[in-house]
């Protein structure tokens, strides 16, 4: 029986500087420095995409379209270059070694390439193999005038067709109009992220997080799945309705285009609702909302996720302290905030199930 065709979006990250920096360091401590950081490239992008193989700097990844949540995609990527450029700061900082592999670190850069298209799948010993017209167009956007153009090596270019797929809207989002065009494949129109200029944001956002020892509230759980598998449920208004059936709608409002600090949520209930407001957003870590209950006013709540071994995901729920008449309130609630909370969990292993292999960590 011949594979059929599918559609999907195609991740493509490549090491920039790659071959400069073997060429002019130590190449076994070069190595070392290569296979760590690629490790942590890896196990970021498996967070929401399958991946393919390592392509010597790259990382080839896909994600399937009837499982595309374009938000989900965009954190990944963005969660993926901040935990690569908090690695290489790691590394130079801790290290007190001065040979030319460890001092030229700060050379390397990472970025991503996005498009969607149809494509074959295989199985090539154990894992997937992509072939089709798309996956050479995906890997042809590898080689580009992007950094000549806007001056940047971090960087994220979108073909048109990825953002569309996506339900992007490029303007809203702040993303710079760009084409290529090559002999075989032709011209390619997209859009470019300048992805160091989203590290400095990253860096100078405020932290908003319940540690352990100041929550007044907290409740821990197990779900099956990858921890960007599970955000996806607890932040993705439509996903959440499967499981938290107490709302009737979740109206969300994400005034910078996608989900992220600023996002207001409206879970209406009949008549009442709960209004959350995103104050913090590290996916696939943690996230922490200002929620507005009736009788209680403002409560500050973190929601952090830990991937366990064989695929699960550990879910933490903390709120703050709170103090005087609100906090006797609250600790009135806790058993109610519990069980409610028991229940919705319960429905959300259950419309999870059960993990999937090849979105777990190795």
């Amino acid at each position: 029986m011949l594979p059929s065709t599918e559609h999907g979006c195609i991740v493509i990250s490549d090491l920039s500087g790659y071959t400069g920096y073997l060429r002019d360091t130590e190449l076994e401590h070069a190595q070392n420095v290569l296979a760590d950081v690629t490790d942590t490239i890896v196990s970021h992008l498996r967070a929401a995409l399958r991946i393919v193989r390592l392509e010597g700097d790259a990382v080839f990844g896909y994600a399937l379209s009837d499982q595309l949540e374009p938000y989900l995609i965009l954190d990944s990527i963005d969660a993926t270059y901040f935990a690569f450029r908090s690695r290489l700061r790691d590394i130079e900082h801790a290290t007190t070694c001065r040979c030319k592999a460890c001092v030229q670190i700060p050379s390397l850069d990472l970025k991503f390439v996005g498009h969607f298209g149809e494509f074959v799948r295989s199985r090539l010993a154990g894992h997937d193999d992509l072939t089709g017209t798309d996956v050479i167009v995906a890997h042809r956007l590898l080689k580009n005038s992007v950094a000549e153009q806007f001056g940047i090596r971090g960087y994220t270019f979108l073909t048109e067709a990825c953002t569309n797929a996506l339900g992007l809207d490029p303007r809203v989002l702040g993303m710079e109009r760009h084409r290529e065009t090559y002999d075989d494949v032709g011209e390619v129109s997209g859009y470019v992220v300048d992805m160091d200029r989203r590290w400095r944001e990253e860096q100078e956002r405020t932290q908003v997080y319940v540690p352990r020892g100041e929550a007044q509230f907290e409740f821990v759980a197990q779900v099956p799945g990858s921890s960007a598998v599970v955000w996806d449920y607890l932040t993705t208004p439509t996903k959440r309705l499967q499981w938290q059936t107490e709302f009737d709608r979740i109206d969300q409002d994400n005034p910078g285009g996608r989900r992220g600090v600023g996002t207001t949520n409206h879970c209406v209930h009949g008549r009442g609702a709960i209004v959350e407001e995103i104050l913090d957003w590290r996916p696939f870590d943690y996230y922490s909302v200002r929620l507005t209950l009736p009788g209680l006013g403002k409560w500050t709540q973190t929601v952090e996720l830990r991937l366990q071994s064989k695929g699960s995901t550990e879910v933490a729920i903390r709120g703050e302290r709170l103090r005087g008449a609100r906090g006797l309130m609250l600790r009135a609630m806790n058993g109610t905030l519990q069980r409610n909370l028991t229940k919705n969990i319960d429905r959300l292993r259950k419309v999870v199930g059960p993990p999937d292999d090849e979105l777990s960590p190795p």
